[in-house]
């Protein structure tokens, strides 16, 4: 039986993806003394990879398929070398990137790139902090920092430090500066190049990137249910939004009818006084699991 080898990234992702394929349709088990976990799909054989470590493994056809950031792709320099699926936002609530950033102490005199020029820097992001001051022209000192390295900035042991952030705020609870943003990423979804030229490969490949954006996609939607008389239908038509249009059934009074449609989830809190006041009863939500 041919098997698909897909690699799960190990760490801050492992959980959220192994809900999300859970979602999807694959049921994942992590098991804690080695770093194959096994799955209800014969066709599958699962890795735990780094993030870090993915986009190599890819490019070089250990692994068919698997989940990294855009920044680790970069940092090993393989955006040439693998093949972008699908972009996957795992956020339930937005759809932020998170940004690479150059951080150094509110009272540093360092104000733009090229005031990094004879600096020491630390990141973990290493090898593109090294490209991107390269093809700005400057020449500077970088570290690889294994953990802690906003504190490197803070304690005066580096110039300056390039982190990730979603929005900012413990970067400024720490006292420091952003100086400028260097990277938005965002989790993706890639392939070997290779791979995608076996027909049943990549079938199984297209098979679970529209499953796993189908369920990403049913996080920012819920439907809603409800009754109206028939006299408010179309009040309440006028207010909801849809993916088509609303779904309306007569009940066996006539003088009813029930309406159900998808909408996006940050709606909800506004729509349902609304169709209260348009009439409405007996309103419900319901979250979805997949949206296609």
């Amino acid at each position: 039986m041919p098997q698909l080898k897909i690699g799960i990234p190990k760490g801050s992702l492992e959980k959220a993806t192994v809900e999300l394929f859970a979602q999807a349709g694959w049921n994942i088990r992590i098991h804690s003394r080695n770093y194959f976990p096994t799955v209800d799909d014969n066709e599958l054989e699962l890795s735990l990879v780094r993030p870090q470590e993915m986009a190599a493994y890819i490019a070089d056809g250990t692994l068919d398929l698997g989940l990294t950031g855009w920044d680790w792709i970069l940092e090993r320099n393989c955006q040439d070398k693998v093949t972008e699926v699908a972009t996957l936002e795992y956020s339930k609530a937005s759809n932020q990137a998170c940004r690479w950033v150059l951080v150094t102490r509110k009272d540093s005199p360092i104000q733009t790139i090229q005031d990094l020029q004879g600096k020491r820097i630390a990141t973990e992001l290493e090898g593109f902090t090294r490209r991107y001051l390269a093809d700005h022209g400057v020449e500077a000192e970088v570290v690889f920092s294994w953990g802690a390295t906003e504190a490197k900035v803070v304690e005066g042991l580096v110039d300056a430090v390039v982190e990730i952030t979603e929005t900012g705020s413990t970067i400024k609870a720490h006292g420091l500066r952003i100086v400028a943003d260097l990277l938005e990423t965002r989790t993706k979804l890639i392939a070997n190049p290779k791979t995608m030229e076996d027909s049943w490969k990549r079938s199984k490949i297209e098979q679970i990137s529209m499953l796993l954006t189908a369920a990403l996609d049913a996080r920012h939607k819920v439907m809603l249910k409800m009754n109206i008389p028939t006299s408010s239908t179309q009040a309440v038509i006028d207010i909801l939004p849809s993916l088509q249009a609303p779904t309306l059934n007569t009940l066996s009074n006539p003088d009813w009818q029930a309406v159900e449609t998808v909408v996006d989830r940050n709606q909800v809190r506004d729509l349902i006084p609304r169709l209260k006041e348009a009439g409405a009863v007996g309103i419900l939500e319901y979250d979805l699991k997949k949206v296609l």
